[in-house]
C-alpha cells in the first residue's frame, strides 16, 4: 500500500517477547553453602522453576553467615535469588518420598551433601538416572567419590591453598586468598554449563545423564595460564600483585 507523502504509515506491531530459554524447566536442588546454590541460582536467572530443598533445624546454613543484606545473610541472598524453598527432614521417610516425587516430575536434580549421605538416600546422579533416563543428575563435591581425600570436606580456602590459587595472588611476600568463594564459584560454574550440555543432549537423544563436579578439580583449570608457565619456564611464577599478565 503507498501512503501520500503527508502521511505516516503505520507502525510496525512490536515482536512479541521471548520467554526465558528455561522457562518451563523444574529443577529440585538439596543444596547448601554456595558451590550448588550458585549453579542453581543461574539456572533460575535463565527461568528456570528452582525448588531449594532446606534442612528442618534452620534450613541452609548459609542462612547463618552474617546479617548484612536486611538481615538476612548476604551468601545466602546472593545465591538464592528466585528459587521456591521447602524444607524437609530426609532421614524421616515421608520427607524422602516428598523429594522423591518432586525428583519424579522435575528435568534438573543438583546436590551437594556431605560425601555418600545422597547415596544412602538414594539420590545421587547414577540412581536417579537409572529410574529417570532424561533427568539430569548432577552431584557436586569437594574431591569426588573415590580416593584418599573423598570423605574430608572441602572449605573454599583449603581449595584455593591446595590447588595452588594463592601461589599467585597478592605479593610473592604475602600470598592471600581470593577475595571472594572462587573456588565454589568454579565449581558452580561447571555444573551450570554441565547441566546446560546435557539438557542439549536430551533433546537430540532423550537421555539427560549424570554429571560429577568436584570443586578441587575444577579451579585448576581456570588458572591454565599459570599451570603453562610453570611447566614450561625455568622457574616458578610469581604472585604479580596488581600487574597483567
Amino acid at each position: 500500500m503507498i501512503h501520500p507523502m503527508d502521511q505516516q504509515p503505520p507502525p510496525l506491531p512490536l515482536p512479541l517477547p521471548l520467554p526465558l530459554p528455561l522457562e518451563g524447566l523444574t529443577v529440585v536442588a538439596v543444596e547448601q553453602a554456595v558451590a550448588a546454590p550458585f549453579a542453581t541460582r543461574q539456572l533460575a536467572d535463565l527461568g528456570a522453576r528452582v525448588i531449594k530443598i532446606e534442612r528442618i533445624d534452620g534450613g541452609d546454613f548459609a542462612r547463618g553467615y552474617d546479617t548484612a543484606a536486611r538481615g538476612l545473610a548476604s551468601h545466602f541472598v546472593w545465591c538464592n535469588r528466585g528459587k521456591e524453598s521447602i524444607a524437609l527432614d530426609l532421614k524421616d521417610p515421608r520427607g524422602l518420598d516428598v523429594v522423591r516425587r518432586l525428583v519424579a516430575g522435575a528435568d534438573v536434580f543438583v546436590q551437594n551433601l556431605a560425601q555418600g549421605a545422597a547415596a544412602r538416600l538414594g539420590l545421587d546422579a547414577a540412581t536417579l538416572c537409572a529410574a529417570h533416563p532424561r533427568l539430569v543428575a548432577v552431584d557436586i563435591s569437594g574431591y569426588g567419590a573415590s580416593g584418599p581425600y573423598a570423605d574430608k570436606r572441602a572449605y573454599d580456602m583449603l581449595v584455593q591453598c591446595e590447588a595452588g590459587l594463592v601461589s599467585v595472588t597478592g605479593t610473592p611476600e604475602q600470598p592471600v586468598k581470593a577475595g571472594i568463594p572462587a573456588a565454589d564459584v568454579a565449581a558452580a560454574m561447571y555444573a551450570f554449563s554441565g547441566v546446560l550440555a546435557a539438557l542439549v543432549r536430551r533433546g537430540t537423544t532423550g537421555r539427560a545423564g549424570r554429571w560429577r563436579c568436584r570443586c578441587w578439580r575444577r579451579w585448576p583449570s581456570g588458572w591454565g595460564i599459570r599451570c603453562t608457565t610453570r611447566c614450561t619456564a625455568a622457574r616458578p611464577p610469581r604472585a604479580p600483585a596488581s600487574r597483567t599478565p
